[in-house]
């Protein structure tokens, strides 16, 4: 968490939240080659795809998005998608940073 930061920037790496607005984005979800592509035709700065797959893929263990598995050419994949709007993903992120606040007390 990046106390200098507003918003969902102060979770999320800049990469991050492109690749989260790219599913926002998406009425069918997409797999990881497509949300790297398209964040990287969206950056200045390219981001390796092992780091947009191991973001994908702590987010759908948290919960936030969720995941098909699709089988073709090179084995099974992930179809990522996003099981949380913009705003329901702040009140979500919200909710849990003030319960583990309250734990503190």
């Amino acid at each position: 968490m990046d106390m200098s930061e507003s918003g969902l920037d102060m979770f999320f790496k800049d990469y991050q939240l492109e690749a989260l607005k790219v599913l926002w984005e998406s009425d069918e979800g997409l797999l990881s080659r497509a949300v790297w592509e398209r964040v990287n035709q969206r950056r200045s700065q390219s981001i390796s795809r092992a780091s947009i797959i191991n973001f994908l893929n702590d987010v759908l263990e948290m919960g936030i998005l969720g995941g098909t598995i699709e089988t073709g050419k090179g084995g099974h994949m992930t179809r990522y998608e996003a099981n949380m709007s913009e705003r329901e993903l702040k009140q979500h992120l919200s909710k849990v940073v003030k319960a583990k606040l309250d734990e503190m007390m």
